[in-house]
């Protein structure tokens, strides 16, 4: 199992300054809330101070107005901090949220343009994390740390001054257990430094845990594996279980000390203080107030003690999301070509605004050719070796071969999921690199072997690349592939489709995933294993379609079956990477080489 990097900076700069460029579009949000927070700050101060006036000058005195005056006072001070703390916390968490999208939709944004290749080196479950756990952690950083700490800040500052105003001999006294409150912070940061990293690790892979084996359910059950797979989840579990115990041990510890050495630094307010008081050196009213002052000194430590994990959190997480956002996205489009503009782009923009979805002729459809092309996708080993043909405008292609051959890569390089190691491949004379991914992209309908359907509707799913596309074109695109029948059955292009369209039959799936590339009317049909999953009558109804459909566009079909592609009008056979064989079926096997040996190896398995 992949585990992600463990990245620790407590603090960095560079990684703050990336985080603080998404809190400034809402910094008059922030300014509020520190205006709130520091005014709460400030307000702390008064209760100590009016119960020192209470006590020193107006019980002496037998002034009840004043104290009444003193009660009214104190009432109001509440009252005001507790609207400065509404106000600091929705403000605050409103601002978190509003980051906590834009964050969000950036990522999305940023994983959908990354090529196909980035996919297959990162699991699913580990970029889920991404977009989840590490955003929230973000969130805590702009709701409780990155604003909320100038609060603590002036807080401690403005208690410790108050402090060493009132009695300088006082505050020196509360202030000897700042030593042992030091000690007992550091020792707390370092300890849940590391069990914090340990929770995030656990919840990466249970993330990525649960992501491979609920999309495998099927397999897990077919095989028995349930109990195995029971016990490598708990394992997961209870290391993630455990990362939490020792998380809530040193909690544990860190708060009730905290809380003692505070009790400690009271003790000695009133030993020494009560002292002073007795020798008549101090005023009872002005060591009440101390001791006050000093509980609240604490206060903002512990707060600050806190959001040093949080910080350490979005430290770390902040690292791996802007890892995966500075991620290059090596599959582009190019609004402009790279080289100076030629009359053959010139045409061939032309007449992709001209013919995309549209009613096409073969004049107006592209020629598409590989030139010399090469690919690998790791540096050693070679997919595809030095492949080179052409497909005319109108004609239909079939490709064959064994199993690794390089025929799926043929159309992952055409469709630009992954690009050319060397060599191009061009549209129109024109590489296909150097013109805008998506109007390259409109030019086919793809129908592949493993068939993905949305949770939605059959019409959603139909639509998926044409909003505009009404309910009668969806139906209509239906009947063309004869599945109109069966999604009456199913209630009508309305009909819902469960997560993974686990209600639908593999026929049904690749019927719909045939009517969905269909709907955008494309130039170029591009089959990749199409019936390979269907049954006869399933597979003859979907023929029957293409003997229209494929009139007057280009066919492009891989398959397995060698049946589905000999009236094909031209045959590539590929072998290790290889194009070795091309030409009609009749031609081929007359040649008496590959195509013919896997012709005869078919024809003998199905006799038998």
């Amino acid at each position: 199992m992949q585990d992600d990097e463990i990245l620790g900076k407590a603090y960095d700069a560079r990684l703050m300054r990336r985080l603080l460029q998404y809190l400034w579009p809402y910094w008059r949000a922030a300014l509020v809330a520190l205006a709130a927070i520091v005014a709460g700050a400030a307000l702390k101060l008064v209760p100590p101070w009016l119960m020192l006036r209470a006590i020193d000058v107006y019980i002496p005195r037998g002034d009840v107005n004043g104290l009444q005056v003193v009660g009214g006072v104190y009432l109001a001070t509440l009252i005001s901090e507790f609207a400065l703390e509404f106000v600091q916390t929705t403000t605050l968490q409103m601002t978190g949220q509003r980051i906590m999208f834009d964050l969000r939709m950036q990522i999305y944004g940023h994983l959908q343009r990354l090529d196909v290749a980035f996919y297959d080196r990162n699991p699913v479950g580990r970029l889920m994390t991404r977009v989840t756990t590490d955003v929230d952690a973000l969130n805590e950083l702009f709701t409780s740390g990155v604003v909320s700490v100038f609060g603590d800040v002036f807080a401690l500052a403005a208690i410790m001054t108050a402090m060493l105003m009132l009695d300088w001999r006082l505050a020196l006294t509360a202030f000897a257990v700042l030593p042992l409150i030091a000690l007992v912070t550091q020792w707390f940061r370092v300890n849940v430094r590391d069990t914090y990293r340990d929770v995030r690790l656990w919840i990466a892979r249970i993330n990525a845990y649960l992501q491979e084996h609920l999309m495998g359910i099927s397999t897990v059950q077919l095989f028995g594996r349930e109990q195995r797979s029971l016990e490598e989840f708990d394992a997961i579990n209870e290391g993630h279980r455990q990362a939490n115990v020792r998380s809530i041990f040193y909690y544990a510890v860190f708060y009730p000390a905290i809380e003692i050495v505070g009790a400690l630094a009271t003790a000695l307010l009133l030993w020494f203080g009560g002292g002073r008081v007795v020798q008549g050196a101090l005023t009872l009213g002005t060591l009440v107030a101390f001791i006050q002052y000093a509980q609240r000194f604490f206060q903002p430590i512990q707060d600050l003690s806190e959001k040093f994990n949080i910080l350490q959190g979005a430290m770390a997480s902040s690292e791996r999301i802007f890892q995966l956002l500075d991620t290059p996205v090596v599959v582009v489009g190019s609004s402009k070509s790279s080289r100076s503009s030629t009359s053959s782009e010139d045409e061939f923009r032309k007449h992709l605004t001209d013919s995309t979805h549209s009613t096409y002729s073969t004049e107006r459809l592209p020629e598409i050719a590989f030139d010399h092309v090469w690919f690998a996708y790791n540096d050693a080993d070679y997919v595809l070796r030095d492949v080179s043909f052409t497909v005319r405008p109108g004609e239909r292609i079939g490709i064959v071969g064994a199993t690794g051959a390089g025929k799926t890569t043929v159309i992952s390089l055409l469709l630009r999921f992954y690009d050319v190691s060397r060599g191009r491949i061009t549209v129109d004379g024109v590489d296909i690199r150097d013109l805008p991914l998506d109007q390259v992209r409109a030019l086919f309908g793809l129908v592949l072997q493993d068939v993905h359907l949305f949770s939605g509707t059959i019409a959603a799913n139909i639509r998926l690349g044409r909003v505009d596309f009404s309910d009668d074109e969806v139906r209509r695109t239906l009947r063309a592939v004869n599945a109109g029948t069966f999604v009456d059955s199913l209630g009508g292009v309305e009909a819902p489709v469960v997560e993974r369209a686990a209600t639908l039959s593999v026929g049904q799936k690749q019927l719909l995933s045939f009517a969905r590339a269909l709907a955008l009317d494309p130039a170029v049909l591009v089959l990749d294993e199409a019936t390979s999953s269907i049954d006869t009558e399933t597979e003859r109804l979907i023929r029957e379609a293409l003997a229209v459909l494929m009139q007057n566009r280009t066919t492009i079909a891989i398959a397995h079956r060698l049946s589905t592609i000999q009236d094909m009008d031209r045959i590539l056979v590929f072998h290790k990477g290889e194009l070795r064989e091309s030409g009609p079926h009749h031609e081929l096997l007359a040649e008496r080489g590959i195509y013919r040996r896997l012709y005869e190896l078919q024809f003998s398995s199905n006799a038998g």
